[in-house]
């Protein structure tokens, strides 16, 4: 017997606007190595705002629709129209991990009806979600919901850097911006293993921060001697990987400088070819939309690239993968725990004043989307 779920779909239509909604969706029973999960938690993650929104302006949101089926809609340009050809008229549902309670489960796997687990997947910004245990991560008793909504993209990601790192060679990495969550729990991973890591920041309380949990290279990008301060970390560390969720502009490029300056410096003799070492920067996030900026003047030994997990997950190795999902859950409270500006409910993400502030994509503002929670637009009355 199907149930029906309340679910969070993102829609771009093809005269140019986005549409965000709520359709009752039906969901079916669970069979054999399926279990029905009612979703309690799931973050706002920049991957999710990226589909949420795409190339809306959002200078242009507005709330339509009525009370009881309430829509969130903004302008899209001709040119981020051509950038999203491929979803045109589809209904998507947004939400790439959460968590929440086991309600119901195929016949094997009855055990862990009224277990809490994390899960990954999309489609979490719902009431129910159906999914396969291989998704999960079955939570400890006495965890909540906000404890495991976070377990899969950040701690994974974060894991994935440094797995990455290992399987090229490299012994120590740059990450931008590192004041996030993500590049908080870098910090502690790289703390606790022992790898060298220059963490860049945009303020003197970023900064901070990061000195007060244990980071011992940071550097400030609003500083005067920033490009100074970069290649000594960089001297220190003998980083030869970075991974810059900015993606636009010069923060690619004056890493790529940093690198081949310290390099230079060990250099028997000169070469217009630049040093021998290998300088590989991942981009792997958008919070600058804008152009990367290269300006060469880091030789001829360089790789720039993208990098994303689930790219990665599928080209590791399945102990990899393990090894990597174990660590997770056994730090949840501690490496890998998250936290949140707000919790909001369904109806309050299609709320415009709400959606400026998730969107912000500050750091230290990270939103909680709670779908079981039937609240409607607390923060303005409606």
């Amino acid at each position: 017997m199907s149930r029906n779920s309340l679910e969070l779909r993102s829609t771009v239509t093809a005269d140019g606007m986005l549409r965000i909604s709520l359709e009752k969706v039906p969901v079916p029973a669970p069979g054999r190595g399926e279990l029905l999960v009612r979703v309690e938690a799931a973050p706002i993650n920049p991957s999710d705002q990226g589909l949420l929104f795409g190339p809306a302006d959002l200078s242009t949101l507005q709330a339509v629709g009525t009370a009881e089926a309430p829509v969130l809609a903004a302008q899209v340009s001709e040119q981020g129209l051509s950038a999203v050809q491929g979803r045109l008229g589809q209904s998507l549902p947004v939400g790439n991990e959460g968590a929440g309670t086991v309600i119901d489960a195929g016949p094997d796997l009855q055990h862990l009806v009224g277990k809490r687990v994390a899960m990954v997947g999309g489609a979490m910004y719902a009431e129910l979600r159906l999914i396969t245990p291989d998704d999960c991560i079955v939570l400890p008793d006495g965890a909540t919901a906000a404890d495991g909504a976070a377990l899969f993209i950040n701690p994974l990601t974060a894991l994935g850097f440094i797995e990455t790192m290992r399987a090229e060679g490299h012994s120590a990495i740059v990450h931008a911006p590192a004041a996030s969550n993500l590049g908080q729990m870098l910090v502690r991973i790289c703390k606790d293993d022992g790898i060298g890591l220059v963490n860049i920041v945009r303020s003197p309380e970023q900064a901070a921060m990061l000195r007060d949990m244990g980071a011992r290279h940071v550097v400030d990008s609003s500083t005067r001697d920033f490009t100074q301060a970069l290649e000594q970390a960089i001297a220190e560390t003998g980083a030869t990987l970075a991974f810059d969720a900015i993606g636009g502009g010069e923060t690619t490029s004056t890493i790529l400088n940093a690198m081949e300056a310290v390099a230079a410096r060990g250099m028997k003799s000169y070469s217009r070819y630049g040093s021998e070492r290998m300088k590989q920067v991942y981009i792997y996030g958008s919070l600058d939309t804008g152009p990367t900026v290269l300006k060469r003047g880091f030789g001829m030994r360089w790789g720039v690239g993208g990098w994303l997990l689930f790219h990665f997950l599928r080209r590791a190795d399945a102990d990899t993968v393990k090894r990597m999902r174990d660590r997770v859950a056994a730090e949840m409270s501690t490496t890998f725990a998250s936290h949140y500006t707000a919790s909001i409910s369904l109806a309050e993400v299609l709320n415009p004043e709400t959606a400026l502030a998730y969107m912000k994509k500050s750091t230290g503002s990270k939103y909680l989307v709670r779908p079981t929670d039937q609240r409607r637009f607390a923060k303005t009355g409606q």
